[in-house]
Formats: C-alpha cells, sequence, structure tokens
C-alpha cells in the first residue's frame, strides 16, 4: 500500500465551481474574457485578484505555442494544486486526481491493488517503511529500510512518494521493476514484483516471549479499525496477556472517527481531542463510553512517520497520562480534512479545522514529543508482530529494534504482580 499521509471525517460528494468556473476562459474572446467570471458583487470573498487568474488563463490558451501543455484539464488541475500548496498544509491538504481518489477510497476500505508496501521521505529519499506480511513485497523480499532508486528503468532518486507510488501502482497480475539501495549493502538490488490484490488488516498482535505482554500495532485508522483492535485486545487477555505495547509507527492516519473509537478502548472520559475552527471556536471530541482497556497498562510507540490520526491517538493517551509514549518525534499533523470532489472526478482533502490535544496543545507542524526518546541506529529494524513468531526470551533481548526493548522495559515495570 502506498502511503496516504492524510486524516479526514468520512468524504462527501461536492462541486468546486470556481474551479471549473477557469474552463470559460478558453472559449472566451479577447474583448470579453472577462464575461465567465462569477459576479464578484455578489461574491466578494472571491476578490479583484481572481481577475489577475482569469487573465493569466485566458493568455495562456490564446497564445501559448504547446496546446497539449495548456490543455483546460491540466491547467485546471494545476491551478488547484498550486492553491492547495500555497496554504503550506505539508502532507495533509493535497489535490488528487480521479485515479488517486479512487485508491485513496480502496485504502480506506482496507484492499487495494498493488505490491504491499508503505512508504516515507527520510532524509529526502524515498523509503520503504512497512512491508505488510503475506503480499508482493514480502514475497518478493523488500524489506523495511529500501530506498527507491529506478521503478520500471526510471530514476526516481529525486522524485516524492506520491510519485513514485504513482509508478509501482498498477492492476494486480502486472509487473513492476524495482531498483532499490538497501542500507548496508554497497550494490543496488533489482527485483520485478508482480502486483496483486492486497487486503490488508490494520491491527496485528503478537504476545511476547518471557513476558505476559502483547505487542499489538495499529497500521492506519482504516474503515473496522476499532472491530479489530477490540477484537485483538481480547485476545491478547485471553492469551494471559496484562499489559499492552501499542504499535502506531508509520502509521500514516486515517479515519478521525477510527481514531477516537480506538483511543477510547483505553480511556475512562473527557476528550480525545479538541476541534478548532477558522474563527477559534474549540469543540471537544468526548471519548466514547464501553472502553475494554481501561486499566491494563500500556506503552505506546511512535516515530516520525507517525502522522495525523496516529498522532491524535498518542497525543490523548499522552495527555490522560495512560501510559508512556516512546520514540522519536512524530510528523505534525494538527488538521482534519474534507474530501470534495470536483466536477471532472478529480479530487482534493482540504484542511476544515485543526484539532489540539485534550489539554490544548497544537502539534501542527511541530509533531509529538514522546516521553522517552530512542533514536532507530543504522542497521536497525522495526519489528512487527509478524516478525516475532518463533522469537523466545533470547532472542528477544537480541532483536535490533530499540525502541521496542525500552517499551517493553518500561511495561515491565508497570505489569502487575501475578496472582
Amino acid at each position: 500500500m502506498d502511503r496516504a499521509p492524510i486524516s479526514w471525517w468520512k468524504p462527501f460528494p461536492f462541486t468546486l465551481l470556481l474551479a471549473v468556473a477557469f474552463l470559460g476562459g478558453a472559449v472566451a474572446d479577447r474583448q470579453g474574457w472577462l464575461s465567465f467570471l462569477p459576479n464578484r458583487s455578489a461574491n466578494p470573498e472571491l476578490g479583484p485578484e481572481f481577475d489577475s487568474v482569469a487573465e493569466a488563463w485566458h493568455r495562456i490558451q490564446e497564445e501559448y505555442p504547446d496546446t497539449e501543455a495548456s490543455r483546460p484539464n491540466k491547467m485546471a488541475d494545476a491551478a488547484i494544486k498550486g492553491m492547495l500548496s500555497q496554504l503550506g498544509d505539508t502532507g495533509h491538504t493535497a489535490f488528487l486526481t480521479s485515479k488517486d481518489a479512487e485508491e485513496l477510497d480502496r485504502s480506506i476500505e482496507g484492499s487495494m491493488e498493488g505490491i504491499g508496501v508503505q512508504m516515507s521521505m527520510r532524509q529526502q529519499k524515498a523509503c520503504v517503511t512497512v512491508v505488510f506480511p503475506d503480499t508482493p513485497a514480502q514475497n518478493a523480499g523488500l524489506k523495511a529500510g529500501d530506498v527507491f532508486v529506478q521503478v520500471n528503468g526510471q530514476d526516481v532518486t529525486g522524485s516524492t512518494t506520491d510519485q513514485i507510488a504513482s509508478l509501482v501502482r498498477g492492476p494486480a497480475g502486472s509487473e513492476v521493476t524495482l531498483r532499490m539501495a538497501r542500507p548496508g549493502q554497497e550494490e543496488p538490488i533489482d527485483l520485478t514484483i508482480t502486483r496483486g490484490k492486497i487486503a490488508l488488516p490494520r491491527v496485528r498482535w503478537h504476545m511476547l516471549p518471557g513476558v505476559p505482554a502483547a505487542h499489538v500495532t495499529i497500521e492506519e485508522f482504516g474503515e473496522r479499525v476499532h472491530s479489530q483492535l477490540r477484537k485483538a485486545i481480547a485476545e491478547a487477555r485471553a492469551q494471559g496477556a496484562r499489559g499492552l505495547i501499542v504499535d502506531v509507527r508509520g502509521n500514516p492516519g486515517g479515519l478521525r472517527d477510527q481514531a477516537v473509537a480506538a483511543a477510547s478502548e483505553f480511556l475512562r472520559g473527557g476528550n480525545v481531542l479538541l476541534e478548532e475552527d477558522r474563527k477559534g471556536h474549540r469543540t471537544g471530541v468526548r471519548v466514547e463510553p464501553g472502553g475494554t482497556a481501561l486499566d491494563i497498562p500500556i506503552v505506546v510507540l511512535v516515530n516520525e512517520d507517525t502522522v495525523s490520526a496516529g498522532e491524535i491517538f498518542a497525543a490523548a493517551m499522552q495527555d490522560h497520562q495512560r501510559g508512556p509514549i516512546v520514540g522519536t518525534k512524530t510528523f505534525g499533523t494538527g488538521t482534519i480534512l474534507m474530501t470534495y470532489r470536483l466536477a471532472n472526478g478529480s479530487a482534493m482533502n482540504l484542511a476544515v479545522a485543526r484539532w489540539l490535544t485534550p489539554n490544548g496543545r497544537s502539534l501542527w507542524r511541530e509533531g509529538l514529543q514522546p516521553d522517552v526518546e530512542v533514536k532507530m541506529p543504522q542497521g536497525s529494524v522495526q519489528m512487527r508482530p509478524d516478525d516475532e513468531e518463533g522469537l523466545d526470551v533470547e532472542k528477544l533481548t537480541k532483536i535490533k529494534d530499540p525502541q521496542l526493548l525500552k517499551a517493553l522495559e518500561l511495561l515491565r515495570e508497570k505489569l502487575p504482580s501475578p496472582e
């Protein structure tokens, strides 16, 4: 799965007339080129600046010699992208092509076609952060930390994760050839991977050896995460877990309501977050009653790829002093999005409110600082529950995941004495 670093309310169809109004300039004559503009006396929020945009549009359409480059649909998409990028809500507010919008819907539903990885930018390089189990990527030997060098022979060393994702994605049964740089290995590796249909369980767990505790990962706050988390907690406790390490490292966000429901499993009351509109009005989003893990000790793992809904969850645990947060500072998203469908099938994810922690802290562009900072040195490996099959006590102490080991150390101190 390709990274979708956003957290939003459930999307609904919406037509943005302002964007398609630009198209009228393609047919306006030189004397009457402003005639297609919305009446600014009736729409004062447009302002005189809109005249300049329309004038530039008209000049390009009438005079630019490359008609392919200046096609109205391309120009409209570029105009919307430019407006959204100017807002500075990096990694959150964004333009989506019609294909991107369809992929996003499938991702939230928990199924899509591709190779089964999550990626992010680290030190200006696009790298794999998660390889999901039982996927074409895992079967081909891709590993977390691998850096994208080429996709189908095309150099992608300076590309964004979105650009690389568009090349990696494709229909099930088709092939993609990747050249990857692997840390600690001098020569890059070449892999040809047959894409498949990816069904991704969002919550995974495994009992840790030698301690009555379970390692629970929430991969993304997509649909049905709350029910999957509740089931995982029940199963882990049935197998003797008296403490949980809740891992949201690499979590790229998802549905705000699922983050609230998941956090509510661990909280007795109060707010999960605060929402603040553009006028500064704040509304508390309350803990949902009926949590099933109100007393069990927890430690939460985060990193720089914990984004949006993942930050909402971790911040709620921190402000309620539910358990220590371990890892590195999170990404720093602080907005709640609405998905607006545009007239041509594309969409935009637009921030409609800021969110704050229950104590009123803003993480926007700042990130959540963990209670215990533990960095991942070169050569370390982020463990997932699926990687822990067959571990014994001795092997557990030797894993190359210092964040998980620190979380386990802290959890041991909190575990109740055996009866």
